[in-house]
């Protein structure tokens, strides 16, 4: 199963994610419900480093975490903020048709 862990602050900001597991719906190289999280979850990595130069991700076999600095620009925070509720939207969507494989949860930090 896949986890994704999203950690934000009282006022709803997305600090951080964490992506782990493999689905497990179908053979490697093969499984769509993968290669659907990866996708979403390596877009919101490029449009971040892209448009805000938030660059700060972890990524290995199974693995992504990603972190949004503590000293992120006032008038990028709001692009920050855009991008990550956009991969929220896209990781719940899977979640809700496949949700024996992946699992999506929000935690205040």
């Amino acid at each position: 199963m896949i986890r994704v862990i999203i950690n934000r602050d009282k006022q709803g900001f997305i600090w951080e994610f964490l992506i782990k597991g493999h689905a497990g719906y179908g053979k490697s190289g093969e499984d769509i419900v993968c290669a659907g999280i990866s996708a979403v979850a390596y877009t919101a990595i490029g449009a971040l480093a892209e448009m805000a130069g938030v660059d700060d991700f972890i990524e290995r076999e199974g693995y992504m975490k990603c972190t949004i600095p503590n000293n992120i620009n006032e008038n990028l925070k709001q692009t920050v903020k855009i991008i990550l509720e956009a991969m929220v939207i896209g990781l719940r969507q899977i979640e809700n048709s496949y949700d024996k494989y992946v699992v999506v949860k929000e935690q205040e930090v």
